[in-house]
């Protein structure tokens, strides 16, 4: 049994420190194989997760430490739908439908539990929509 903790949150924290992307993962999944795939997800402030989507995969983020804001996209790259996830908020997850454009920027340093279906297909990042001047203009 794995226990997530705050030994385990800090050490996570800190490899997101040290991380070029101000981010790091803890996979609970043994290999990119595997049918679901589940991990922490370290956010820190400065980092965004482009706006992208999986053609066949729902998503779903469940906050345990900290503040996000997740944002929906239509094909255009405007926003749609944007809700910040936070334990303070009262907002503590979003599930992201299969094939829907959708974005995550850290507010603060942040913990996400993350879920979707396995295995991991490196061509689904080709669906990037270049939302970046949108996304500062917000």
């Amino acid at each position: 049994m794995e226990i997530i903790d705050e030994k385990l949150i800090k050490q996570v924290t800190g490899q997101a420190e040290k991380s070029p992307r101000l981010r790091m993962n803890y996979n609970f999944h043994q290999s990119l194989d595997e049918k679901c795939h589940r991990f922490l997800n370290a956010l820190l402030p400065g980092t965004v997760i482009a706006v992208h989507h999986h053609p066949t995969k729902d998503e779903t983020f469940v906050i345990l430490k900290g503040k996000v804001r997740v944002s929906i996209y239509n094909d255009e790259g405007e926003v749609i739908q944007s809700c910040i996830i936070s334990q303070e908020e009262g907002n503590y997850g979003v599930n992201i439908p299969k094939n829907t454009w959708h974005g995550v920027e850290s507010l603060e340093p942040s913990i996400l539990l993350e879920c979707k279906e396995g295995p991991f297909v490196e061509h689904e990042v080709d669906g990037i929509l270049d939302l970046t001047i949108k996304q500062q203009k917000r």
